[in-house]
C-alpha cells in the first residue's frame, strides 16, 4: 500500500525493534496525538508498523499527529513476557520526551490498535491499574483520552484456541510466558478484560464479516466493561472483514475517523458533532 514516508523515525530504546514513526499535520501545534499499534498475531513475520503506515498518513491528513510504533514481538529476542508489553508502554511514555520539540498536546492522546495491537492498545489504557510488584508496572503512565480497537483481541484466555487456528501456533501462551493455568497472574495483568475498569472511553470497531477476531469478542467485553462503569461503544461495520481497518477510505474508515475526532474533541461543526455523537454512547 502506498504511503508517504514518516516525518521522523525515532528510537525509544536500544533494540532494533524499539522505534516509532512520527507524522505531524500541517499547521501549528500543539497537535492531538494518536498512538498506533499494528497487529499480526504478536509475530513480526506477519506484520510490522508498515501495515499501519497508510492509516497513520490518513489520520495525519485530518489534523492528528501519529506515533506509529514498532515493538518486540514474540518471535523477536526479548519479546513476549514482559518485553512486548513493556516496549509498548515505553513507546507510549516516550511522548513525554517528544512533546516539547514536536508540539504535541499530551492532554489529547488516544491509542488505536489493530487485532493483536488492539489487545495492546486496551492494555495501555488499563495498565495504570497494575500493582507495583508487576513485571509490567511502570510509574506515571501516560494518560490517554481514549482507545480505539480495530478487530481487537479483548480477552486473551478466550482467544487462545482461536489464535491457534488463525495464527498457526500458541501465540497467546508465548505472549504470556506460559499457559494461563501455570502462571495465572500473567493473564490477569496482560489481558485487557482482567484489568477493567479503565476509566478511559473505549470504541470497539468490528467488521461484520471478520472471521479472525469476530465481533462476539467485542460484545462480551463491552458488556463486562459497561457493568464495571466504563464508557464503551461497540460499532459493527457491514461488509468489512479483518484487513480493511488499516485501509484509508475503506468501509471502516468513516467510523474510525469519527471515533478518533470525537475522542480528541476535534469535531469541527455542530452538524458534524450531531452526526457522530452516537459513538459516544454505550451500547
Amino acid at each position: 500500500m502506498h504511503n508517504k514516508p514518516a516525518d521522523h523515525r525515532l528510537p525509544y530504546g536500544d533494540d532494533a525493534f524499539q522505534f516509532g514513526d512520527l507524522r505531524l499535520p500541517n499547521g501549528q501545534g500543539p497537535y492531538p496525538v494518536a498512538i498506533i499499534i499494528h497487529g499480526g498475531c504478536w509475530l513480526s513475520k506477519f506484520a510490522t508498523l508498515q501495515n499501519t503506515a497508510a492509516l497513520a498518513d490518513a489520520l495525519r491528513d485530518i489534523g492528528i499527529a501519529t506515533w506509529n510504533i514498532e515493538y518486540r514481538s514474540i518471535d523477536n529476542n526479548g519479546g513476549g513476557w514482559p518485553g512486548t508489553f513493556t516496549d509498548v508502554a515505553h513507546a507510549a511514555d516516550f511522548l513525554h520526551h517528544l512533546a516539547n520539540k514536536y508540539s504535541l498536546d499530551l492532554k489529547r492522546v488516544i491509542v488505536i490498535g489493530h487485532s493483536a495491537g488492539g489487545q495492546l492498545a486496551l492494555w495501555l489504557a488499563g495498565r495504570h491499574r497494575l500493582p507495583p510488584y508487576s513485571e509490567l508496572y511502570i510509574k506515571n503512565p501516560l494518560e490517554l483520552r481514549g482507545v480505539i480497537t480495530l478487530g481487537g483481541v479483548t480477552d486473551l484466555l478466550a482467544f487462545r484456541q482461536q489464535a491457534i487456528k488463525v495464527c498457526g501456533t500458541d501465540v497467546v501462551d508465548r505472549l504470556l510466558g506460559s499457559v494461563p493455568a501455570q502462571i495465572p497472574i500473567n493473564y490477569k495483568q496482560g489481558s485487557p478484560n482482567a484489568l477493567l475498569p479503565f476509566d478511559v472511553p473505549q470504541v470497539l470497531i468490528y467488521g461484520a464479516d471478520d472471521s479472525v477476531v469476530p465481533i462476539e469478542f467485542g460484545h462480551t467485553y463491552a458488556q463486562e466493561a459497561l457493568k464495571k462503569g466504563d464508557v464503551v461503544k461497540l460499532a459493527e461495520v457491514p461488509y468489512a472483514g479483518h484487513h480493511e481497518y488499516n485501509v484509508p477510505n475503506s468501509v471502516t474508515w468513516p467510523t474510525l475517523r469519527s471515533a478518533a475526532l470525537l475522542l480528541l474533541g476535534q469535531l469541527t461543526s455542530p452538524q458534524e458533532h450531531a452526526e457522530h455523537t452516537h459513538l459516544a454512547n454505550p451500547s
